[in-house]
């Protein structure tokens, strides 16, 4: 099954220059190559910094698009990865072992299959 992780952290903290950050960052990229060493990615992406996102709306018909994002928090969803992993308790033993676990927080959500009925709430 299909997990997807999303990366939140505080940039003032993952990007601040120190040992233990770049240390995080550096350890990333061959963290991911050993889940696609592994048959575990699928897929990952960084995000840029809100600064240079809008979000935007729609509501009776009318758009509107603001610059940045749409809450002010001190962390930011700065990248997600897509797994593989044979259930969520698996999916989030990969999450724990992701270097941004030490510095941020890691949401692990599975992927639904559509094919099958939708959530009920």
């Amino acid at each position: 099954m299909r997990y997807v992780c999303l990366i939140y952290f505080d940039p003032k903290k993952m990007f601040d220059g120190s040992a233990e950050s770049n240390a995080v960052l550096d350890a990333a990229g061959v963290h991911g190559q050993t889940l696609k060493a592994n048959g575990q990615l699928i897929f990952a992406q960084p995000l840029a910094l809100p600064g240079e996102a809008m979000t935007v709306q729609v509501r009776d018909a009318k758009m509107s698009a603001t610059d940045g994002p749409f809450m002010e928090t001190k962390e930011m969803l700065g990248g997600l990865v897509v797994i593989e992993a044979p259930d969520l308790n698996a999916a989030v033993q990969i999450a724990a072992g992701m270097p941004f676990a030490t510095r941020g927080s890691i949401e692990v959500r599975p992927v639904p299959d559509y094919t099958k009925p939708r959530p009920v709430l």
